[in-house]
C-alpha cells in the first residue's frame, strides 16, 4: 500500500472518530445538564433536601453506568460541592468514558499520519540528494522556514497518560534515556563550529547515526542540504517529542530560574537562558531571559519560546 493511500485511509478513520466524539458529547449532554441544574437549585435554596440527594444519586448513577458500559478506561472525576452544608461535600467517582478512548484513538491516528508524512518528506529529500539529473534545489526563504518552525511547535503532540502514568523521556523537560538514539528526520540541538571558529548550538535534522563510531550526521535546518556536520553524541540534544501538560504533569516542566538552551525567536540558534515563567496551560510557551551582556543585569527582557525549543543546558551557568 502506498503512503498516499494509507494516509487517505487514516484521514477517513480520523474523520469518523471526530464524528463519534461529537456524538458521545451530545449523548451525555442531557444528563450532565440535569446534574448542573440540580446543583444550581440546591445552591439557590442553600440546603440539601432528601429529594435533591436522591435525585443527584440517581443522576450520577446513570452517568456512571452509561460511561462504564462504553469503555473500561477509568479516570477520576471529582465533583466538589461548594457553599453547601452537607456531609457529602466532595464526591469522588471513578468513571470510565468512551470519549477518552475515542480521543486517544484519534491522537494515535494523527501521530501515524504525521509519521507517514515525515517518512515521505525524508524519502523525497534523499531522492533529491542522490539524483544527479535534478536541478539544484532552491534555498527555503527565511520567512517560510520560520513559519514551519512555528507550526512544528504548535502541532507537537500533548502527552496524555493514563491515570498513574509518569511522563516518558522526551516529554517536555524529561531527558532522553542514556542509550537513546535520535531517528532519521528528528530535530535536535547540535553544537557545531561557526565560521569564526566559535561553537554554537543550532537547530538541525538527523541524517543518520553510526553505531560503529557513535556519531551523528546532521543537516543545519537553516541550510538544508548544503551544510552537513558529523558530531559525537555529546554534541547532540534531542528535542522534546511531546508537550508536557502543566495541569497534570508539572514535574515535566523546567522550573523558574533553571538554566536552559532556548531557540532565540526568529532564528535557528539556541542560546543560554533562564526560565522566567513556565507554561500554565498546555498551549502556553515558556517565558525566558536570554543571556545578553548589552543589558545591565546580563539578561534580556522576557521572551516567549515554545516547549518544542527549550532543552536542558549542558553547560554551567556563567559567574
Amino acid at each position: 500500500m502506498s503512503a498516499d493511500t494509507k494516509i487517505a485511509e487514516l484521514l477517513t478513520e480520523l474523520h469518523q472518530l471526530i464524528k463519534q466524539t461529537q456524538e458521545e458529547r451530545s449523548r451525555s449532554e442531557h444528563n450532565l445538564l440535569n446534574i448542573q441544574k440540580t446543583h444550581e437549585r440546591m445552591q439557590t435554596e442553600n440546603k440539601t433536601s432528601p429529594y435533591y440527594r436522591t435525585k443527584l444519586r440517581g443522576l450520577y448513577t446513570t452517568a456512571r453506568a452509561d460511561a462504564e458500559a462504553e469503555c473500561r478506561q477509568a479516570v477520576i472525576i471529582r465533583v466538589a460541592y461548594t457553599d453547601i452544608p452537607m456531609p457529602l461535600a466532595l464526591w469522588t467517582l471513578e468513571v470510565s468514558t468512551d470519549l477518552i478512548c475515542i480521543l486517544r484513538h484519534a491522537l494515535d491516528k494523527i501521530a501515524e499520519i504525521k509519521s507517514l508524512l515525515e517518512e515521505r518528506r525524508i524519502a523525497a529529500k534523499m531522492a533529491g540528494v542522490n539524483s544527479d539529473n535534478d536541478p539544484p534545489r532552491k534555498t527555503m526563504r527565511r520567512g517560510v522556514l520560520m513559519t514551519l518552525l512555528q507550526q512544528s511547535a504548535m502541532t507537537l503532540p500533548l502527552w496524555i497518560g493514563k491515570p498513574g502514568d509518569s511522563p516518558p523521556p522526551l516529554c517536555g523537560a524529561m531527558p532522553a534515556n542514556s542509550d537513546y538514539v535520535a531517528k532519521q528526520g528528528d530535530k535536535v540541538a547540535a553544537r557545531v563550529k561557526a565560521v569564526d571558529g566559535d561553537e554554537q548550538w543550532i537547530l538541525a535534522e538527523v541524517v543518520s547515526y553510526s553505531h560503529s563510531t557513535n556519531k551523528y550526521e546532521v543537516d543545519d535546518i537553516d541550510e538544508e542540504g548544503k551544510e552537513r556536520h558529523t558530531l559525537s553524541r555529546r554534541r547532540i540534544i534531542p528535542l522534546p517529542q511531546w508537550k508536557a501538560n502543566p495541569e497534570t504533569d508539572p514535574e515535566a516542566l523546567f522550573s523558574k530560574d533553571q538554566l536552559v538552551l532556548a531557540l532565540y525567536p526568529q532564528t535557528t540558534c539556541f542560546y543560554r537562558a533562564l526560565i522566567h515563567t513556565h507554561p500554565h496551560r498546555p498551549q502556553d510557551d515558556y517565558s525566558v531571559l536570554f543571556e545578553d551582556t548589552s543589558y545591565a543585569d546580563g539578561y534580556s527582557p522576557p521572551l516567549n519560546v515554545a516547549q518544542r525549543y527549550v532543552v536542558a543546558c549542558k553547560e554551567n551557568k556563567k559567574k
